[in-house]
């Protein structure tokens, strides 16, 4: 499996399949537990047919977290490949919140926030690279 970085407006819009958004809330990152699974993962999820990847990002956030007051800024497209198959393409995005509500009906079972990415994670693999894609472009921000 093979994870790549790409510029934003490098790959089509319609390309992006799926919205991936690093989020923060009082200092500590939220990851979120699916109802199904044992593991932690950060928010984002698919995108749906004739909505914007920045909506996706946006209702993903929403329904995974039950974020209701944030700001959320585009970092990078990224890819993942598995394999021989086909390339699959996103947005990583992130988010500072500044308000979660009730957690929505959904998928999401639980969200507890972390000072560091846990070692449980659903995505062992790819999110760790997201993560730290994220940190990365905070630092230079940041300086």
């Amino acid at each position: 499996m093979k994870v790549h970085f790409f510029q934003l407006d490098s790959v089509k819009d319609e390309s992006l399949k799926y919205a991936v958004v690093v989020s923060r809330f009082k200092g500590e990152w939220i990851l979120v537990k699916h109802k199904k699974r044992t593991t932690w993962e950060i928010p984002g999820g698919k995108r749906d047919p004739y909505e914007g990847i920045d909506k996706t990002a946006e209702r993903e956030l929403f329904e995974e977290t039950g974020a209701t007051s944030f700001t959320i800024t585009p970092v990078c497209i990224y890819s993942v490949q598995h394999d021989l198959k086909e390339e699959s393409f996103g947005m990583l995005f992130y988010s500072e919140v500044s308000e979660l509500g009730k957690l929505p009906n959904s998928e999401i079972g639980e969200l507890r926030v972390f000072n560091h990415l846990p070692s449980q994670l659903t995505y062992p693999e790819i999110q760790p690279l997201l993560f730290n894609k994220v940190l990365k472009e905070l630092e230079i921000k940041l300086s």
